[in-house]
């Protein structure tokens, strides 16, 4: 699979990258998510991106920051948790202009206000170049139960104006060792465990996702050696979010040219 994504090939003319935005709660997994893709392309345990702190509830990520995977033409955009209080983690005002290219690389999140016109780093006219191509949902499987429901809302207002957008969505639920005991002793037999599906259910009934486009996930964490089974699960998933993003890309180039 590995060779395969560092061989494909963008269909829409003049993007030169596929640009996957991930978000979701304090702590979910999200810089883990682009750790352990890098650490799958790049060959080595990647570990410059920081992540939340389990305990702390503080989020690392201040930025619109931008990673790259390897040679692979896409760019993975992460951003701050969202949170409870409309005075703490990411509005999602900030990450719908991020969706619609309004929101440049390396931009720092205001936790007092959104981004709007009257900001000098507000992209004005965005191209497909600039906008996101797939909005990746991050959960993690064991606090699903306990997330509030603020943060739950604030997820689906996102999702309904990604869907607005005709932006591909999918969902990466994460930490599946924490809730399956089969699964943290073996990774590849995740889809046989019933607690997974339980939990994959859940993500469904609370986010609205159908379940073809949820996916369970495992990141490197306290592994120092790369696991096959790990990577493997993985690459399927970011598979199908490269193949989604793709025909975005397709699709909206093929539509601009009918318009020009």
């Amino acid at each position: 699979m590995v060779s395969t994504l560092k061989s494909f090939k963008i269909i829409g003319e003049n993007v030169r990258e596929l640009r996957f935005l991930l978000y979701g709660p304090v702590g979910a997994g999200k810089s883990s998510i682009i750790n352990t893709i890098k650490s799958i392309f790049e060959e080595h345990q990647y570990i410059n991106c920081l992540t939340a702190s389990a305990v702390t509830g503080e989020s690392f990520t201040k930025k619109f920051e931008k990673y790259n995977v390897g040679n692979v033409p896409v760019t993975f955009y992460d951003v701050m948790g969202l949170e409870r209080s409309s005075l703490k983690g990411v509005h999602t005002e900030d990450i719908i202009s991020a969706l619609k290219g309004h929101v440049p690389n390396d931009y720092t999140f205001k936790e007092c206000a959104p981004i709007d016109e009257d900001n000098r780093y507000y992209i004005l006219n965005p191209t497909l170049n600039d906008q996101i191509h797939c909005l990746v949902s991050v959960i993690p499987a064991d606090k699903i139960s306990m997330m509030d429901q603020e943060v739950i809302q604030k997820m689906k207002e996102i999702r309904a104006a990604a869907s607005k957008l005709g932006i591909p969505q999918v969902l990466f639920m994460t930490r599946v060792d924490q809730v399956c005991t089969m699964t943290q002793q073996d990774v590849a037999k995740i889809y046989q465990s019933k607690k997974i599906k339980d939990k994959m259910m859940e993500c469904s009934n609370r986010l609205g996702f159908p379940l073809n486009c949820i996916f369970p996930v495992k990141n490197y964490s306290e592994e120092i050696k790369s696991d096959e089974k790990l990577n493997c699960l993985m690459l399927e998933a970011f598979t199908q979010i490269v193949h989604s993003a793709n025909d975005f890309v397709k699709k909206n180039s093929n539509e601009k040219k009918r318009v020009e």
